[in-house]
C-alpha cells in the first residue's frame, strides 16, 4: 500500500458509511444485492459537502498521531453530519457513547438506520454527535465559535471547516478578524480550512469563482498565510494535503501570520458523476441526495449500490462489520481521538469560578428609596474582582459597550484584548486582555459560546435594543443546551449570561432605534428548563442576580439592568432574601398592612419599578384609606405556573400574593403581552392590566419616555381610579389633577430640556 494508503482506506471507509446513513436501513455491508426495502423511505441528508470534511477527518488524525496534538474540530457545514458521525464511529468514540451502537455489521445497520429517521438522530452535527460543540444547522458561527474554543486553551489546535456557502454570511466575514485578538502565548491555534466545492444549494459560492491570485491576496489581507490544495484525483490530493498540513503546523511554531489552507475539492466527490444524462459530482446537483426515488427505480438502485461498492468495503472492514487495521491504526489514542477530546465535552473540565463575596459590594441602604446608585457601575467593582480571581477562564465580552455600559471598573485589573497595532493614544488595550471588545454582537456571541462549550465561563454585555443581532444564535445555543441536557454524556457547562444595559427607558440621547425591550420575548419561546429572565431593580439586587448566574450551568441567564442612577430599595440582605423568592411585597410601600389589597401594583425593571413606588406615593397621600399592595418581581419565570416552568408559582401562592378578584396594575420593562402571556391562565388574569413599552419613543427626557409609554406615575393612579371599584365618580377631581400633571411635566421638558426637580430627584416620601 502507498504511503498514503492507511489514510485513503480511512477516507473510503467514512465516505461509505456516510452515503450509508443516507440511504440504507439494511443489509449495511452489501452482503447481497441491494433490493428495495433495504432502502430508506425517504431520503434526507447532504451528501455534497461530506466527502470533503471526511477527507480532512482523515489527514487531521495523521497529524494528531505523529504529532501527539490536542485537536478539535468545527464544522461550519453543519449539514456533513454524516461525516461526522462516521469519524465518530470509526475512533469507536460513538459505541463508547452509544453502546448499542456497536462496531460491527449489527451496530452499521443501526447506525445507518438512526440518521434522519424518526426517533433517531438529527442530519446536522448536532450535540448528540460526540466530538462537536457546533451544528452548523445556521451558518455564519463557524470561526467565531473556533477561536472561542481557543481563548486560554494554550495547547489545543482547532481545525475549523468553513463552508463556501457559509463564508459569504456577514459574522463569518467578519470572524476572518478574529486572529486579531488572538494571544500565541496564553490561546491555543485555529486552523481555519475554506472548503471551496463551488456551490451552495443551487447557486455558485462567490469565493469558489474568484480568480486564485485575489483570493490569497485577500486572505493575506486578513493577516492569513493562505495554503492551496486543489485537485480530484485521489493520490495527488492525499499528497498535497499531507505536505500542506506538515508545513502548516511547522509554521504555527513560528511568529508569522497563522497558516490556513484553501481547500478546492468538487461538490460530493467520489459520488455519481451523473444522473439522467446530467452532471452531479462538481454541481449543485450533489448538495444534497444525488440519487432520488430509489425504491421506485431499478436503475437508481443500480447506480447506488454501484457507487457504494467503489469504495471496496470488502477492503475496510471484516465479514462481522468491524474496520480492519489499515482504518484502526489511523485513529489517534484515547482522548487524542476528536470524537473523545474533553474539550469537545465542556463541562469534563468545567472548574467553579473562583468568586468574591458579592456582599462585600453591597451599597449602604439606610432607607428605602432614600438614595440612588448606578447599577452597573456597581457591578463593575465585582466584575474586576472575578476577572482578578479568575485569570485564565473568565472573560467579558461586548460590543464596544463596557465603559458606555459603566463598568469600566474591570479595567483596574484587566485590559482588553488586543493583538493589533498600538497607538500612543489607546487605552486599556494590550495583550492578554480579558475583556473582549469587537463591534459585532455576532462574535462576541461566537467567542463566547466557544469559550463556555469549551469549559469556561464568561459575560456577555450588550444595549438592549441590539441584542437582537443574535436572536438566531440565541435560538441556536438554546437548542444546543436543551439537546444536550437530555444527552447523559454531555457534561454540564457555564451558562451564557447576558447583562442587557443601555436600555429602553434611559435612552436620553439616542432616541427611538435604541429602544427595544423585546429580547424577552424571544427568550421566552424557548424550554422553561433552560432560560431564566431577572429584572432586578437597583444595585443591591443585581450584585445578587449576578453572582447566582455566575454560578449556574447549562442555562441562558438575561439579566436586564441600567446604568444611570436608580433608588436603592433594599439592603443587601433584604436584596438576597428578595432575590431568593423572585418576588415578594414590598411592605414598605404597601398599605394594605396584611389585609385584602383594594388594588395590587405590580411592577418588574428599575424604571417600572421607580414609578410604581411614585404612584403608591400619591395614591397614599390622596387616598389614604386605599389599601395598596406593591410586588416587585426580579425573576419573571416566577409569574408562570409551576408545571411551565421549574421557578413557576403555584395557583395558591399566585393567588395569595395578586388575589383572585382585585384589580391589578402591572408596570412592565418591556412589552405588555409579556406579562399576559405569562400569565394567562391564572384565575385573576381578567384583573390584570399591564402598562409596558408600546413602541413610543423619541430623543426626550426619562419621564417624559415614560409618559410616552403610559408608564408614568400620573398614569398610574389614574389606572388605579380607572379600575378599583368605587373610586371613579368620587375621585374625578383626582384623576384630572393627574391628567394635569402630565401635561405640566410634558410642557416643562419642552420648555427646559429637562424633567421637573420633584419628579427628577423624587425619593419615597414616608
Amino acid at each position: 500500500m502507498d504511503a498514503y494508503g492507511n489514510i485513503d482506506a480511512y477516507w473510503r471507509a467514512a465516505n461509505y458509511l456516510s452515503v450509508g446513513q443516507i440511504y440504507l436501513m439494511d443489509n449495511p455491508l452489501l452482503t447481497e444485492p441491494l433490493s428495495p426495502e433495504h432502502v430508506k423511505p425517504r431520503l434526507l441528508g447532504h451528501w455534497g459537502t461530506t466527502p470533503g470534511l471526511n477527507f480532512c477527518f482523515a489527514h487531521l488524525n495523521r497529524i494528531i498521531r505523529e504529532r501527539g496534538q490536542d485537536m478539535i474540530y468545527i464544522a461550519g457545514p453543519g449539514h456533513g453530519g454524516p461525516a461526522a458521525v462516521a469519524h465518530a464511529w470509526l475512533e469507536g468514540t460513538y459505541t463508547e457513547r452509544y453502546p448499542h451502537v456497536t462496531q460491527d455489521a449489527e451496530g452499521m445497520r443501526r447506525l445507518f438506520r438512526q440518521f434522519s429517521f424518526p426517533g433517531g438522530i438529527p442530519s446536522h452535527v448536532a450535540p448528540e454527535t460526540p466530538g462537536s460543540i457546533h451544528e452548523g444547522g445556521e451558518l455564519g458561527y463557524a470561526l467565531s465559535h473556533a477561536y472561542g474554543a481557543a481563548f486560554d486553551n494554550p495547547s489545543l489546535v482547532v481545525a475549523c471547516v468553513v463552508g463556501d456557502g457559509e463564508a459569504e454570511t456577514g459574522p463569518l466575514a467578519t470572524g476572518w478578524h478574529s486572529n486579531k485578538f488572538l494571544n500565541r502565548d496564553t490561546d491555543g491555534v485555529v486552523l481555519p480550512i475554506l472548503h471551496l466545492n463551488g456551490y451552495k444549494i443551487a447557486n455558485p459560492a462567490v469565493l469558489a469563482r474568484i480568480p486564485e491570485d485575489e483570493l490569497v491576496k485577500l486572505f493575506e489581507g486578513y493577516g492569513y498565510r493562505p495554503h492551496i490544495v486543489a485537485g480530484q484525483e485521489p493520490a495527488e490530493m492525499h499528497e498535497l494535503m499531507a505536505e500542506t498540513l506538515d508545513t502548516v503546523f511547522e509554521q504555527m511554531a513560528d511568529r508569522g501570520p497563522l497558516p490556513m489552507i484553501i481547500l478546492r475539492t468538487p461538490k460530493g466527490w467520489t459520488g455519481p458523476r451523473e444522473v439522467d444524462g446530467l452532471p452531479v459530482e462538481g454541481t449543485w446537483r450533489a448538495h444534497q441526495v444525488p440519487l432520488t426515488d430509489v425504491r421506485n427505480r431499478p436503475d437508481r438502485l443500480e447506480a447506488l449500490e454501484e457507487w457504494m461498492r467503489s469504495y471496496r468495503p470488502e477492503e475496510l472492514f471484516d465479514v462481522d462489520g468491524r474496520p480492519v487495521e489499515i482504518i484502526t491504526r489511523t485513529v489517534p489514542d484515547g482522548p487524542l481521538r476528536m470524537s473523545a477530546s474533553p474539550h469537545a465535552n465542556g463541562g469534563e473540565l468545567l472548574r467553579p469560578l473562583v468568586l468574591p463575596d458579592f456582599r462585600d459590594y453591597a451599597v449602604e441602604v439606610k432607607a428605602p428609596a432614600s438614595a440612588s446608585s448606578e447599577p452597573t457601575r456597581v457591578l463593575g467593582a465585582f466584575l474586576r474582582d472575578v476577572i482578578a480571581a479568575n485569570p485564565a477562564n473568565f472573560r467579558l465580552l461586548g460590543p464596544d459597550e463596557t465603559a458606555s455600559n459603566r463598568l469600566s471598573a474591570v479595567f483596574e485589573a484587566t485590559d482588553k484584548e488586543w493583538e493589533a497595532a498600538l497607538l500612543p493614544t489607546d487605552e486599556n488595550l494590550g495583550p492578554r486582555g480579558r475583556v473582549m471588545e469587537v463591534l459585532s454582537e455576532h462574535q462576541c456571541q461566537g467567542w463566547l459560546e466557544g469559550y463556555l462549550l469549551t469549559g469556561r465561563h464568561g459575560l456577555f454585555n450588550c444595549y438592549e435594543a441590539f441584542i437582537h443581532i443574535v436572536d438566531a444564535m440565541f435560538n441556536q445555543h438554546a437548542k444546543w443546551l436543551e439537546s444536550s441536557r437530555k444527552i447523559p454524556w454531555r457534561r454540564p457547562v457555564a451558562s451564557l449570561n447576558y447583562l442587557l444595559s443601555s436600555h429602553v427607558w434611559r435612552q436620553d440621547h439616542n432616541g427611538f432605534s435604541h429602544q427595544d425591550p423585546g429580547f424577552l420575548d424571544v427568550v421566552l419561546n424557548k424550554k422553561a428548563e433552560v432560560v431564566r429572565v431577572y429584572l432586578p431593580p437597583d444595585a443591591n439586587t443585581l450584585l445578587s442576580v449576578a453572582d447566582h448566574c455566575l454560578r449556574s450551568r447549562d442555562y441562558v441567564n438575561v439579566v436586564v439592568a441600567g446604568k444611570q442612577p436608580v433608588l436603592d430599595l433594599m439592603s443587601m440582605d433584604e436584596a438576597v432574601v428578595h432575590c431568593t423568592r423572585g418576588l415578594g411585597i414590598l411592605e414598605w410601600a404597601s398599605t394594605d398592612a396584611g389585609a385584602e389589597p383594594d388594588v395590587v401594583l405590580g411592577c418588574a425593571g428599575d424604571v417600572p419599578t421607580l414609578e410604581t413606588l411614585a404612584a403608591a406615593a400619591l395614591l397614599r397621600e390622596h387616598l389614604p384609606e386605599l389599601r395598596i399592595r406593591v410586588i416587585n418581581v426580579v425573576d419573571l419565570m416566577r409569574l408562570q405556573p409551576a408545571s411551565e416552568h421549574p421557578h413557576g408559582m403555584s395557583d395558591a401562592e399566585f393567588d395569595a400574593l395578586f388575589t383572585t378578584d382585585k384589580p391589578i396594575i402591572f408596570n412592565f420593562h418591556g412589552y405588555p403581552w409579556l406579562i399576559h402571556r405569562l400569565t394567562y391562565r391564572r384565575t385573576g388574569h381578567d384583573n390584570l392590566h399591564v402598562r409596558g413599552y408600546k413602541e413610543e419613543g423619541t430623543t426626550t427626557t426619562p419621564f417624559d419616555m415614560a409618559m410616552l409609554n403610559d408608564i408614568d406615575r400620573f398614569h398610574l393612579v389614574m389606572d388605579v381610579i380607572d379600575r378599583v371599584p368605587g373610586l371613579g365618580g368620587r375621585t374625578a377631581h383626582l384623576r384630572q389633577r393627574m391628567a394635569d400633571a402630565r401635561l405640566r411635566a410634558r410642557a416643562y421638558t419642552r420648555e427646559f430640556g429637562e424633567d421637573p426637580a420633584e419628579i427628577r430627584d423624587w425619593t419615597w416620601p414616608y
